[in-house]
This record gives structure tokens, C-alpha cells and sequence, in this order.
């Protein structure tokens, strides 16, 4: 009979936030699989647990190389815990390899919930969270972090991304370039922690409050695209057929020059599209 593979959720700062179960999940396991086996040595000191299965690394660096023996030790009968050193395994942390491969080789999934710093972040924000996304952490190169937010410059969700605190400057300007100086954002750092600081304000004012440096962990929320109302679209349709026409003209097709204005304007694609058309027609 397979086993159980065991995703389970860590404290994100303070130890007592660990859900009851974990405890019971340390002790119990087969098998723990964790990011950081120094930090998993802590965490068990800090519970009062010990486990008595076997203790194994399952980081970025050997992931690919780990997830095939974690397998068969599942297919073999083994429960199997996995932990990172914080929140839930998958999300920006090791784990979606081994849960893609045990869903494949029909092997049960299930998860021990418990702390997160996407939703702790989005809940403290005070932007809306009726509907959102998750971004992860954006690339590091300049170019390709402006193209990636400039795609996501019409997104109306509320967006969350983790960055690392050295260059969270960076990238609260390149939002503020992309989006816009006064779209609505926070800082969350140190979440649930003893310095836990939450800054609100518009993405240029969060910038020139980043450059005097930013330390702990940081994870970042942003207000969606205000989505323009009819009357706004009938207002500028002049203009909006205006900008489609010029970058028609600098050699963009009609789908990519409507694509480009949409980003920038924040009008909906397929309005433009039908305005633009309508014009043709």
C-alpha cells in the first residue's frame, strides 16, 4: 500500500503560531523531509517534539535529485513530511516537484494548514481581498522585471509578491514606473515577528522609504487596476484609437498595439479591441 506524502505549514515568525497537528506530524512521520534540517533541529528544540523517523534535506539545490528517492520510500508505504523553513511548502518553497510526482503515481496528498505570509500579508494590507493573485518573487534583472510588471499593469486583483530586502527599492520604483506613483501598495516586513512593520502608501512614496534600506523578510501587496467604466472608455475614445494607431505605425500589429495600449491605460483588451473595430467597421 502507498504511503502519504504530508505537506505541512511553519511558523513564519513566532513558534506558537504552529498549527496543533504539526507537532503530532513531527513525531509520527517516516520519513522528514526538511528545507533546512538546522532550522527543522530548532523548530522540533522549540515544540519539545522529537521525531524518531528518518531526517533528510529537500532544498532548491538538490530537489531534482531527491524528489525520485522520496517517491519510492512514498510507493514503499512511508508517510512522508515535508516542511520549508517557512509557511507552506509549494509556494515559493520546494515542494511542488514532489507533490506533482506523487499526484502522478497516484499517491494520497493532504496538508497540516497553518501559517502564510501571502495571506497574513494580503489580510493586514488593508487592500481589497475579495479577489487576488500571487506573484512570487519578480526577476532580478531590470529589463525583465519591467517587462513582467508592464503585463501586469491592467491586472484588477490585488497582487502579492515576496522580495528579498535588498532589493525591495528597486522594485517598489519599477512598480511605481509600471503601475503608476500613486497606486496603492504596502510594505509587510518581519510578519508576526518582534519587529513586525507594515507601511502603506502609494508605490513612489513606499520607494523613496526603501532606499534607506529594508531588513527581515519582506512581502509586498498591490492594489489591482481600477477598471474604467463605459462613459470613461466613450470619453478618451478618440485618444485610445489615437495611441493603437501609433503604434500600428511604429510597426506593432493591430493585436500587439492593442495589447500595449490596454497595459498602459488600463482599459480593458477586448473594449479596446471593440472600440477599435467599431471605428473600422
Amino acid at each position: 500500500m502507498s504511503g502519504v506524502l504530508v505537506l505541512a505549514a511553519t511558523p513564519i515568525g513566532q513558534v506558537g503560531d504552529a498549527p496543533p497537528r504539526l507537532a503530532a506530524e513531527l513525531a509520527g512521520a517516516d520519513v522528514v523531509a526538511a528545507e533546512d534540517t538546522r532550522r527543522l533541529k530548532r523548530l522540533l528544540t522549540d515544540l519539545g517534539v522529537e521525531t524518531t523517523g528518518r531526517v533528510t534535506s529537500y532544498f532548491e539545490g538538490n530537489e531534482a535529485a531527491r524528489t525520485p528517492v522520496l517517491l519510492e520510500e512514498l510507493l514503499g508505504g512511508a508517510r512522508v513530511l515535508l516542511v520549508t523553513d517557512a509557511g507552506m511548502p509549494g509556494v515559493s518553497d520546494p515542494g511542488y516537484r514532489l507533490v506533482a510526482a506523487a499526484v502522478e503515481a497516484g499517491i494520497r496528498v493532504t496538508a497540516v494548514p497553518g501559517p502564510s505570509a501571502v495571506l497574513t500579508a494580503l489580510a493586514v494590507s488593508g487592500l481589497p481581498v475579495d479577489r487576488f493573485c500571487f506573484e512570487g518573487f519578480l526577476p532580478r534583472k531590470a529589463g525583465e522585471r519591467a517587462r513582467r510588471l508592464e503585463g501586469l499593469a491592467a491586472e484588477e486583483r490585488t497582487m502579492v509578491f515576496f522580495e528579498a530586502p535588498h532589493r525591495t527599492a528597486a522594485t517598489l520604483a519599477a512598480m511605481a514606473d509600471a503601475l503608476g506613483a500613486d497606486r496603492p501598495g504596502a510594505v509587510c516586513r518581519e510578519l508576526t515577528k518582534t519587529y513586525e512593520e507594515i507601511r502603506r502608501g502609494g508605490l513612489a512614496e513606499l520607494a523613496a522609504w526603501a532606499e534607506d534600506g529594508v531588513r527581515g523578510e519582506v512581502t509586498l501587496v498591490v492594489a489591482g487596476a481600477t477598471p474604467p467604466g463605459p462613459a470613461d472608455i466613450a470619453d478618451d475614445a478618440d485618444a485610445l484609437r489615437a495611441a493603437v494607431a501609433d503604434q500600428e505605425a511604429a510597426g506593432s500589429s493591430r493585436k500587439d498595439a492593442i495589447k500595449a495600449v490596454a497595459a498602459a491605460t488600463g482599459v480593458g483588451r477586448r473594449d479596446l479591441y471593440d472600440l477599435v473595430h467599431r471605428t473600422d467597421g
